[in-house]
Parts: structure tokens; C-alpha cells; sequence
């Protein structure tokens, strides 16, 4: 495996257990219903991160765009995940931000 995708590796592993940690929590929240775009950017990004993990494990001739793709989603998810106040919520947000930033480095 190529060693430039060493950080955005760690970064996207980072951020689908964050996801996964999210939506599982969520899930728990009293007001699920208040959570619903939360968990549904929660398994999006989860999702792409694991593709994009995947795509560099392959090396993928589309990683460019999947990366792309992966920071864009990691963005939304970020976004959603902040208006939120809950600890996982926000450690979420955080982790999708480094990912973001990560995978925008790949896609360059």
C-alpha cells in the first residue's frame, strides 16, 4: 500500500467509528426524532469512509473523486453533528473534520 495514505487512512477509520458511535447513540437519544438528519449523515458518512478505505487499499484509479466525495460527506455530517450539543455529536464533528481535511489532501 501506498504510504501517502497512511493519515487518510487513520483519519477515515477514525471518523467511521466515530459515525458508527454516533448513530449508535442517537438512536438513544429521548428525542429521536430531533436526530433523524443527524443519523441518516451519520450512516452516509460512515458508508464513504469505508468505501474510501477500500479505494485506497485497492488503489483505485477513481480515489481522486472518492476522496472528494468522502470530504464532502464528512463536511455535511460535521456540519449536522455540531448543532447538536450531545458529546458524540460533537466528537463526531470533530473526527469528520480531520477527515475531511485529510481526504481533500487526496484529492488533490
Amino acid at each position: 500500500m501506498n504510504p501517502k495514505y497512511e493519515e487518510c487512512l487513520k483519519a477515515c477509520l477514525e471518523c467511521l467509528e466515530a459515525c458508527n458511535t454516533c448513530f449508535d447513540a442517537c438512536l438513544k437519544e429521548d428525542n429521536v426524532n430531533m436526530m433523524v438528519e443527524c443519523i441518516r449523515l451519520d450512516r452516509a458518512c460512515a458508508d464513504i469512509c469505508a468505501f474510501t478505505i477500500q479505494a485506497m487499499t485497492t488503489n483505485s484509479p477513481f480515489l481522486e473523486e472518492i476522496c472528494k466525495l468522502c470530504a464532502d460527506i464528512c463536511e455535511s455530517c460535521a456540519e449536522e453533528c455540531e448543532k447538536h450539543e450531545h458529546d458524540h455529536c460533537q466528537k463526531c464533528a470533530e473526527a469528520c473534520r480531520k477527515c475531511a481535511v485529510a481526504c481533500r489532501e487526496m484529492s488533490k
